[in-house]
C-alpha cells in the first residue's frame, strides 16, 4: 500500500479466525499467522524479507475464456486505503467491497468518481513548468504502445481528448488534462521505444524522473503493463525504479481482452499478469494496488475511476 506523499498510517492486523469463501470474484484466504498490513508507505525491501510470502494468487477477469472454479486471494495481498478497517467485517460483505478485477477495497473516500469535464490545460518539459493551482493529479506512464492514450481517453469517454498513434512515442511532453475542474489526469511520455533518438529518450528519462521526484500534487503513478504479452524487464526495472524510490504507485495491466491461443504457445492475460506479479513482489514490502482494464470493452474504466477518487478524497482530507 502505497501513498508515498500521505501521513504514516498503521492499519489493523487480520485477528480473525481462517476463514474461505466463494464469490462470484474471489475467495479470500485468511493467511496464518494473521498479517499486519504495513504503513501507508513503501520502501524497497529485499527478497529476503519476503522468503515467506506467498505466491500472489490469480487475478480475475470479465473473459468467457478463463475457468469457472474460484479465483483465490489472500487478505494479505489486498490493497487496503488508509482508514479502511476490515477486521471486523464479515467475509461475504468483504468480498463485494473489493474491485472487480483487482486487489483494491473500496472505502468511505470512493466518491465523486464520475468524469463530467476533462479539458486540456497544457503540455510541459519541465516539472517546474506544470500548473501551479495545487489541485491533485494522477499521472499515467507505460512502455510505448502499451494504449496509454487509448486508456485516457477511455476514462473520460472522448475519443480524442488524448491523439493516439500508429506510431510509439508520440508523447514527448508532460501532458496536463483538467478534471471536473478539481484534479488531473497527467499524461507522460513512454519508454523503451527503440526508434527514438538516444538524445530524446534521454531527455524523457531526465524530465520523468525529476516530475515523479519533485511533484508534491502527485497523488499516484499508474504504471501501465501490456498484460497480452509476456513479461518485458523494462516495466520490471521501471516498477523496480517507483519502489525504490517510494513514489506511490498503482498497476494498471492493459489489453486484458486480447487472448491467445495455447497451441501457438501463447499466454493468457491472467498468466502474464501473475508472473509479472510474482517478479516484482520483492521490490516492495506489500502488494502495489493494481486492476485489469481493456480499452476495447472499457474494462477496468470504472474501477480506476474509483480507485482515483478514493486516493484522491483522502489526499485532499490530509
Amino acid at each position: 500500500m502505497m501513498l508515498a506523499q500521505l501521513p504514516r498510517l498503521y492499519l489493523s492486523s487480520f485477528a480473525k479466525p481462517s476463514f474461505y469463501l466463494t464469490s462470484s470474484h474471489f475467495n479470500l484466504i485468511n493467511p496464518k499467522p494473521p498479517v499486519t498490513i504495513a504503513r501507508t508507505i513503501i520502501s524497497f525491501a529485499s527478497k529476503s524479507n519476503l522468503a515467506t510470502v506467498e505466491p500472489i494468487p490469480l487475478p480475475v477477469s470479465d473473459s468467457t475464456d478463463l475457468d469457472d472454479a474460484p479465483v483465490e486471494i489472500s487478505l494479505d495481498k489486498l490493497f487496503i486505503p488508509p482508514e479502511t478497517d476490515i477486521s471486523g467485517e464479515d467475509p461475504a460483505s468483504l468480498t463485494t467491497r473489493i474491485l472487480k478485477g483487482s486487489n483494491i477495497v473500496l472505502s468511505k473516500y470512493a466518491r465523486d468518481a464520475q468524469v463530467v469535464q476533462a479539458d486540456y490545460v497544457k503540455s510541459s518539459v519541465r516539472t517546474e513548468d506544470c500548473p501551479a493551482d495545487g489541485l491533485p493529479e494522477f499521472a499515467l506512464v507505460g512502455r510505448s504502445n502499451v494504449g496509454k492514450s487509448s486508456l485516457l481517453n477511455s476514462l473520460v469517454r472522448r475519443k480524442r481528448l488524448a491523439l493516439t498513434s500508429k506510431k510509439p512515442g508520440k508523447t514527448q511532453c508532460i501532458n496536463h488534462f483538467r478534471i471536473n475542474d478539481k484534479w488531473y489526469l497527467v499524461d507522460l511520455p513512454g519508454y523503451g521505444y527503440a526508434s527514438a533518438p538516444h538524445e530524446l529518450k534521454q531527455d524523457w528519462n531526465k524530465f520523468t524522473k525529476d516530475y515523479f521526484l519533485n511533484r508534491s500534487t502527485l497523488v499516484s503513478v499508474f504504471l501501465l503493463v501490456d498484460a497480452s504479452i509476456p513479461v518485458k524487464q523494462i516495466d520490471l526495472e521501471y516498477a523496480s525504479w517507483l519502489g525504490q524510490n517510494q513514489v506511490p504507485m498503482t498497476m494498471i495491466f492493459t489489453k486484458c481482452d486480447k487472448r491467445k491461443k495455447k497451441k501457438n504457445g501463447g499466454k493468457k492475460p491472467e498468466e502474464n499478469i501473475k508472473e509479472f506479479q510474482d517478479l516484482i513482489q520483492g521490490f516492495f514490502e506489500t502488494t502495489p494496488p493494481w486492476i485489469m482494464t481493456s480499452s476495447v470493452t472499457n474494462q477496468g474504466r470504472d474501477e480506476i475511476l474509483l480507485h482515483m477518487a478514493q486516493l484522491r478524497n483522502y489526499w485532499l482530507k490530509h
